[in-house]
């Protein structure tokens, strides 16, 4: 056992860290200095949210039909620009020439 002295050491540490913690991370500087450059990062600004939501079935069917349609149409014209872009291979012989 390690003795009194031990334990008062020990309950004077986990005394210490947590309100150390709470003196310097609670600092209304801190916060701004660190925390609200990081949020404004993260997340997007309030006038750019969408504040419109769906609430009837239909119409979110037709949102749903109408955000697949364009990326229907994206990926048909990366497919597009990749094989105008792309050099023509020539069909693969395996590892080696006998396969």
């Amino acid at each position: 056992m390690g003795g009194p002295n031990l334990e008062v050491f020990k309950f004077g540490l986990y005394l210490f860290v947590p309100v150390f913690a709470l003196l310097h991370f609670g600092d209304p500087q801190w916060y701004h200095d660190n925390v609200l450059p990081y949020k404004e990062r993260l997340f997007p600004r309030v006038d750019e949210t969408n504040r419109r939501l769906l609430t009837d079935q239909e119409a979110i069917r037709s949102e749903l039909a109408r955000i697949k349609a364009e990326k229907l149409a994206r990926r048909l014209q990366r497919e597009k620009e990749t094989l105008d872009q792309a050099p023509p291979t020539q069909p693969s012989q395996g590892w080696f020439k006998w396969w």
